[in-house]
C-alpha cells in the first residue's frame, strides 16, 4: 500500500540517505588510498563550498524545504539569494561535501559513492523539477535562466 511519503517520492529520500550514510561510513572505514598530497586543501574547499551552499540554500527555501521532490502545499518558487545562481544549491552543498569527505578521508570507496550520489541527484532533480513545473508556472522560465548546480557551467 503507498502512503504519501511513497507518493510524494519517498523512495528518492530513502536512496539519497542511504548514499549519503554510505560515504560517511566509507570515509573512515576504507581510508588512505592515495597520497595526502594536495587532499586536505582540496578536501577544506569543497567542504566550505559545500557549507556554504547548503547553509545559503537552507536559509532561502526556509518552511519550503523537503527532501522529497513533491513540493510543500502552500510553498513558493524561490529566485533570489543562491537561488538566483543555481535552482538546486542543497543538492550541490550534498555533492560538494560528499568529495570533501571522500578526499579528506582518501577513500576510493567514499570517492565512489561520492560520484553515485552526485549522478542519483542529477536524476533526483530532474524527476523533482517535473513535479516544480506543474506546481510553478514560471518555473520554466526560471529553469531557462539559472543553471541546476554550478553557477555559469551546469
Amino acid at each position: 500500500m503507498e502512503t504519501g511519503f511513497w507518493k510524494k517520492g519517498g523512495l528518492w529520500a530513502t536512496v539519497q540517505w542511504l548514499l549519503m550514510g554510505g560515504t560517511l561510513a566509507a570515509g573512515p572505514l576504507q581510508c588512505g588510498d592515495w597520497p595526502t598530497t594536495g587532499s586536505r586543501p582540496a578536501a577544506i574547499f569543497l567542504l566550505i563550498a559545500g557549507a556554504s551552499f547548503g547553509i545559503a540554500g537552507t536559509g532561502q527555501l526556509g518552511r519550503n524545504r523537503t527532501i522529497l521532490p513533491e513540493p510543500k502545499p502552500g510553498s513558493q518558487l524561490i529566485t533570489r539569494g543562491i537561488y538566483a545562481w543555481v535552482r538546486h544549491p542543497l543538492y550541490t552543498s550534498v555533492i560538494l561535501l560528499s568529495f570533501a569527505w571522500a578526499i579528506g578521508w582518501q577513500s576510493l570507496a567514499a570517492l565512489v559513492l561520492a560520484l553515485a550520489t552526485t549522478g542519483f541527484l542529477d536524476a533526483k532533480s530532474r524527476h523533482e523539477e517535473t513535479r516544480l513545473q506543474k506546481h510553478f508556472p514560471d518555473y520554466p522560465d526560471y529553469a531557462r535562466h539559472v543553471k541546476r548546480f554550478l553557477p555559469f557551467l551546469y
